[in-house]
């Protein structure tokens, strides 16, 4: 990014802060709606994908302990333990797992912009449900595998398996364990990504983090903010939001598919 014009590095600085905002406000959608804004910019998706995973590893452990932090100020150990459903993310662990390896390593031939579209098709469905506050729950538990193997497997190749994640976590998961279980899970899916960086030589853009760092953490201080507002809302309110950011980050990916 060397050779950017200073506007480039100005729309880069608010689409970080974008991606923070919306990352820590609903736990989900900083990559997937911050990519294809920065392939506008510059159409080099490997030299935003580590920037983006290391956001994900700094945030979401810095999230995830201040909420644990704070539950545990509170003197209710039971309490602590109602952060995060770890029973649910363990069981969506055992499903994901293999398929996340599988998109890691490119085994799969279908191409990425049929697995693209298949996913937004999905998810869409799911967040229309969820406007309308009618939920889609599956009844099979085998619906629900295939959709977290598929959501693991695109994790795997890119950073854009979240709306699907989330659109079946949401229907397991309570909304106030939501968020932080989110996070949990995007540290573990990130730091096996990281690893297949390091392996593959990418240049992880280290220089970088020091302006863009500090952007996405404004986003992150907002974020903070409308999350407690949507907390203290409704639960239909809660639903109608999330339904609302994933059909736009549905829209947004089949327009322009992150790379």
């Amino acid at each position: 990014m060397a050779d950017l014009l200073w506007y480039q590095y100005v729309l880069i600085g608010l689409i970080f802060a974008w991606s923070g905002f919306v990352r820590t406000s609903l736990g989900f959608g900083g990559a997937v709606l911050a990519l294809p804004f920065l392939l506008l910019v510059v159409n080099e998706p490997l030299v935003f994908l580590p920037i983006i995973a290391i956001h994900l590893l700094i945030f979401s452990s810095w999230i995830a302990w201040n909420g644990h932090r704070q539950l545990q100020q509170a003197g209710s150990s039971a309490a602590v333990q109602s952060n995060i459903d770890w029973g649910y993310l363990g069981k969506a662990l055992k499903i994901m797992i293999v398929p996340k390896l599988v998109g890691v390593v490119g085994l799969l031939t279908l191409p990425a912009n049929v697995m693209t579209s298949i996913i937004f098709g999905i998810v869409i469905i799911y967040a229309i449900g969820y406007v309308l506050n009618k939920p889609f729950r599956s009844n099979n538990k085998y619906v629900d595998y295939v959709l977290l193997g598929l959501g693991g497997y695109v994790s795997g190749t890119s950073l854009i398996g979240a709306p699907l994640i989330v659109s079946v976590f949401a229907t397991h998961v309570a909304k106030e364990q939501l968020r932080d279980t989110m996070f949990v899970l995007w540290f573990i899916l990130v730091v096996i990504k990281m690893v297949s960086f390091v392996i593959a030589d990418v240049d992880l853009q280290l220089i970088h983090q020091l302006w863009l760092l500090p952007c996405a953490f404004i986003g992150h201080l907002l974020g903070e903010k409308a999350h407690r507002y949507l907390l203290n809302a409704d639960t239909g309110l809660f639903f109608r939001v999330l339904g609302a950011v994933l059909i736009v980050v549905s829209v947004v990916g089949l327009i322009h598919p992150p790379g």
